[in-house]
């Protein structure tokens, strides 16, 4: 019998990307804290997730190399957050202290998510070698 990746993995991959990508656009919005009209990103990771698990759930494969791996392409769900703070004058809305704590909490999932991914491959190699 066959081991299913995509089915003993789940949706973990795919929240794995998006996470990646959570970092970047975090890591982009304190990069340009000191921009001038700067307007800081967000991404609704529910919202994303959400559209991964249905992707997911369509059943699509990827058939030939020139096709696109819709499990790459996902909703990011990408947009500008709503102002926490005053204008200080120059319009940027980035607050680095949240932008801060977003990238920490975001970087602990990502960790919780690789240690999960991780038992997960450790148990599929003691199921293939037969508990060995």
């Amino acid at each position: 019998m066959a081991i299913n990746f995509d089915k003993a993995l789940g949706i973990h991959p795919d929240g794995m990307v998006l996470r990646a990508k959570r970092a970047e656009i975090i890591a982009s919005n304190i990069a340009n804290a000191d921009t001038p009209g700067y307007k800081a990103k967000g991404m609704d990771f529910q919202d994303a997730l959400a559209s991964a698990a249905k992707s997911q759930q369509m059943g699509m494969s990827r058939t030939h190399t020139k096709h696109y791996d819709t499990r790459i392409e996902l909703n990011s769900g990408t947009g500008y957050r709503v102002p926490d703070q005053p204008d200080t004058g120059d319009g940027n809305t980035v607050n680095v202290q949240v932008e801060r704590n977003l990238y920490l909490e975001n970087s602990l999932q990502y960790q919780a998510s690789v240690n999960f991914l991780d038992s997960k491959v450790k148990g599929l190699k003691k199921a293939i070698s037969g508990g060995q």
